[in-house]
């Protein structure tokens, strides 16, 4: 079991005919597999907080209970993206990536038939941290089949994975718990996510060398390769002391981005985790119209994602001023969301969708930042401790609205108000940023 998550072995190189017909097919089937299984992952994370005021109601949980178990998922699933990215970095991700769906079906699975909190508290935990296998893999797979000049555009197209995801589980949530109880927006999740896991089986590869092809700097000729004593130094694997160290904590552009995604990320999960809630209790909204607030926030981030990514690729991998660019409309969406009346919900989702538009480049935009800024043999790393920050962002966030929620004079416009803070420190950080770009 252990040598088949080990990374496989190069092959002989195929003929140039061969390399020429099989390398596109390849890459489409990494693109294609990897933005499958990360959406996937995202049906069996995302529905508690979907259904989290029905399920509460149902087994008598108050409003600090459900925050505890958002905050501990949250922090869990931070330190697992760090954990896993390291050891993915050494993996596989045919066997690794799959794995991981597995796990976290088999932990939506028995949440769903308990009854105590307990055990919904742990194994909720146990899910965040089995969650941390769905990035790193994905990252190692485009770093190894697309080069830095494309990484902007390739990645903005995978990350549409997130809103395709995320939109997904809050009707799939939502609507399996108001048809047949709370339960099933669990158990249902799980059963697909099983089902996607033996797909990715079939579909995913490990490196182009491991099929017989070319490293990708050697078949697009791509700038990074001039940046590299040899192929044979960019193709080899790094140990563990070089993956941390080197790449990673002794970087200051990881270590930037990391800080400035930790506040993206208050409010990036501030709308999926408290949004729902926020529109229930402040604005009448029905348990449907809170899920479709989701869904309406996530794929109103497709469109952006793709002009975004594209552009940065434009303007020389310059993340962080595309980033700073687009926080500034959302500084001005959350502000209007505490003025919009009662009875115009239709306004409150209007900006929830702005919201969603221009905070998921910056949530592309700051992963990618971090590979460009780093080794391709660290990109689980790189990207696991920028997730970890933002994972923090979000645990802090949560653990705050539990708090809030218990004090006297507590009302849901509190929280926005923590949400706009946040934005104005990202804001701060990415400053810094303005005329970072890769080396090329």
């Amino acid at each position: 079991m252990i040598s088949l998550l080990l990374p496989a072995k190069a092959k002989p190189l195929l003929s140039k005919e061969l390399i020429d017909r099989s390398y596109p097919r390849f890459r489409w089937r990494i693109l294609e597999a990897t933005f499958i299984g990360y959406a996937t992952f995202y049906l069996v994370r995302n529905n508690f907080p979907v259904i989290s005021k029905e399920m509460g109601e149902a087994l008598h949980y108050n409003q600090e209970q459900i925050t505890n178990i958002l905050a501990v998922t949250a922090i869990t699933y931070g330190i697992g993206k760090f954990l896993m990215g390291i050891l993915s970095d050494r993996s596989n991700p045919k066997y690794f990536m799959p794995l991981g769906l597995i796990l976290t079906a088999i932990c939506n699975l028995f949440f769903g038939a308990s009854n105590q909190y307990e055990v919904h508290f742990y194994l909720w935990a146990l899910n965040g941290l089995m969650q941390g296998m769905g990035w790193p893999p994905c990252g190692r797979s485009l770093g190894h089949w697309f080069g830095v000049s494309e990484r902007g555009s390739k990645f903005a197209i995978w990350n549409i994975a997130h809103n395709v995801g995320g939109g997904l589980v809050g009707i799939v949530a939502a609507y399996s718990a108001s048809w047949w109880g709370w339960r099933n927006a669990f158990y249902i999740p799980a059963s697909i996510a099983i089902v996607t896991a033996i797909y990715l089986l079939f579909r995913l590869v490990d490196t182009p060398q491991s099929v017989g092809l070319p490293p990708i700097e050697e078949y697009q000729k791509d700038p990074e390769k001039e940046l590299r004593l040899s192929i044979q130094e960019q193709e080899k694997e790094l140990t563990f002391r070089e993956i941390i160290l080197g790449s990673v904590l002794k970087n200051h552009y990881v270590w930037t981005f990391a800080f400035a995604n930790f506040f993206v990320y208050v409010v990036r999960y501030g709308l999926t985790d408290i949004g729902p809630t926020y529109l229930k209790l402040s604005k009448g909204a029905s348990i449907e119209k809170g899920g479709v607030s989701t869904f309406i926030y996530e794929f109103a981030g497709i469109a952006s994602t793709l002009l975004v990514g594209w552009g940065s690729d434009k303007l020389g991998g310059k993340r962080g001023m595309v980033s700073l660019l687009c926080m500034l409309p959302i500084l001005f969406a959350l502000i209007s969301l505490l003025f919009t009346p009662l009875g115009f919900l239709w306004l409150d989702l209007v900006l929830f969708g702005i919201i969603g538009f221009f905070i998921y480049p910056p949530v592309m935009l700051l992963g990618v930042a971090g590979l460009d800024f780093t080794s391709k043999k660290a990109v689980g790393a790189a990207a696991g401790f920028i997730g970890l920050f933002g994972y923090l962002g979000r645990t802090i966030l949560s653990k705050s609205v539990g708090w809030l929620s218990k004090q006297t004079g507590f009302h849901w416009e509190q929280p926005m108000y923590l949400m706009i803070g946040a934005t104005l420190i990202a804001i701060a950080l990415l400053v810094i940023t303005w005329n970072w770009k890769p080396k090329t």
